[in-house]
């Protein structure tokens, strides 16, 4: 892991000129391009297109705690430091922001296991 952050140093130490020099080598060591990829210009029938391709389902989730009632504030930072690790301090600001995101990029499943949690000890809560 060491290596990797040394090369990782020395990348970011590179001038403009450098990376752009990099660039050109690799891309004739591997026979690519590093170039990104234009679409047409003149597609008529691009809107026909658009709507017949898939739509991409989503795949990650960001759970928000919406609000919750004063009288159950200890069982949301409970089950907040569950969800997080968060210690009891970071939790309560947590909690006590809301509207606050409690966690980001997290798969269907897990975010509907935290929202059923948090929604047990009496929170309301929101998955983007």
């Amino acid at each position: 892991m060491a290596d990797l952050q040394r090369l990782v140093d020395e990348l970011s130490s590179l001038t403009v000129l450098e990376a752009s020099a990099l660039s050109k080598l690799l891309e004739e060591k591997w026979g690519v391009s590093a170039a990104a990829p234009v679409a047409a210009a003149a597609v008529p029938a691009a809107g026909a297109a658009a709507a017949a391709a898939p739509v991409e389902e989503q795949t990650e989730f960001t759970v928000i705690l919406k609000e919750y009632p004063a009288d159950k504030k200890v069982s949301v930072i409970k089950v907040i430091r569950e969800l997080t690790g968060l210690g009891l301090k970071e939790a309560k600001d947590l909690v006590e922001g809301a509207p606050s995101t409690v966690k980001e990029a997290v798969s269907k499943a897990d975010s509907e296991t935290m929202k059923k949690k948090l929604e047990d000890a009496g929170a309301k809560v929101e998955v983007k």
